[in-house]
C-alpha cells in the first residue's frame, strides 16, 4: 500500500509528485459502458505531477512483468478489454490503410506492443512490410535484435507501461533515421485535477491503466528523446524528428 508521506518524483520530468487519489484495483474500462466488476477490496493509489501532469500508479509501476500477468493479463482480461483480441487491431489496420494507402508498401513497419500480431498479419494480408513485437509476449527477443523500422505504431500501449523513459528508449532505439512513431493514449487533459477525485474511466488499474499522460508530459518525453510530438485528436498522436516522405500528405510542419 502506497505512503501518503512518501517522497515521488516525476517518471517524465522529475519534478516532486503527490498521492492525488485512490481507487479500487478492480474499477475497469468497463464501466464506461455500465459494466461493473465487484469490488477487490485493494487499493491503488495513482500520484500526479503537478509540473507536466503525468499521472502514474507507483506501486503498480514497480511491479514484475510476472505480477502484471497474475492479477492484471489474465484469463479474465478479456472481460475488462473485450476489443483487444480481434475488435481494435483490425479497426487500427483499416485506419493505418486509409493514412499511408500504397505509399507504406515500400516501408518497414513495426507493431510494437502488437499482443497475438494479428495487426501485423492484417496489414501483411495488404501488402505492409509488418511485424509484430510485444515485451510481455516476446520475452526471448531483445529490442538489440529486432532491427529498425520506418514507421513504428504502439497503439493503447502508453497508458500500460510501468517504465515510460524504458518505453522512450526502445523506440527511438527501433525507429530508423527520420522514421516516424504513430500511438495511441487518451489525454488527461481535463480530466485529472489536483484535489480532485479520480473519476476518469480511462484510469483503470484492472486494465493495467497505470500511467496516464498529459499533452504536457508527452511533449516532454519526446523533447527529452529529440522527438517532435503531435497529435491528431485527444487519443491519437506522432512523434517524429523529420517528417518522411511517405508521411508528407499527414503531417505539416511549421
Amino acid at each position: 500500500m502506497a505512503n501518503p508521506d512518501q517522497e515521488l518524483s516525476c517518471p517524465v520530468c522529475s519534478d516532486a509528485c503527490s498521492l492525488l487519489d485512490v481507487v479500487d484495483f478492480n474499477k475497469s474500462c468497463e464501466e464506461a459502458r455500465g459494466k461493473f466488476l465487484g469490488l477487490a477490496g485493494i487499493p491503488v493509489y495513482y500520484a500526479l505531477c503537478g509540473k507536466c501532469g503525468f499521472c502514474f500508479a507507483p506501486e503498480l509501476a514497480a511491479w514484475p512483468l510476472e505480477k502484471f500477468e497474475e492479477e492484471i493479463y489474465n484469463d479474465q482480461y478479456v472481460n475488462v478489454d473485450p476489443d483487444y483480441v480481434d475488435a481494435r487491431p483490425r479497426a487500427n489496420a483499416g485506419n493505418l490503410i486509409a493514412m499511408f494507402g500504397d505509399r507504406a508498401h515500400s516501408i518497414r513497419h513495426l507493431d510494437y506492443g502488437g499482443g497475438s500480431g494479428l495487426l501485423a498479419g492484417l496489414l501483411r494480408e495488404s501488402g505492409w512490410q509488418s511485424v509484430s513485437y510485444d515485451p510481455f509476449v516476446d520475452r526471448s527477443m531483445s529490442v538489440e535484435q529486432i532491427g529498425e523500422f520506418d514507421l513504428v505504431t504502439a497503439f493503447e500501449v502508453f497508458e500500460h507501461v510501468p517504465d515510460v523513459q524504458g518505453l522512450m528508449g526502445n523506440l527511438r532505439s527501433l525507429l530508423a533515421p527520420n522514421g516516424l512513431v504513430v500511438f495511441s493514449t487518451l489525454l488527461s487533459d481535463g480530466n485529472l485535477q489536483p484535489r480532485q477525485r479520480i473519476s476518469w474511466w480511462y484510469a483503470s488499474p484492472r486494465n493495467g491503466h497505470i500511467s496516464l499522460f498529459s499533452r504536457s508530459s508527452l511533449a516532454i518525453l519526446a523533447q527529452q528523446y529529440g522527438f517532435r510530438f503531435g497529435s491528431f485528436s485527444d487519443g491519437f498522436h506522432v512523434l517524429f524528428a523529420k517528417v518522411p516522405p511517405w508521411a508528407d500528405h499527414l503531417i505539416s510542419v511549421k
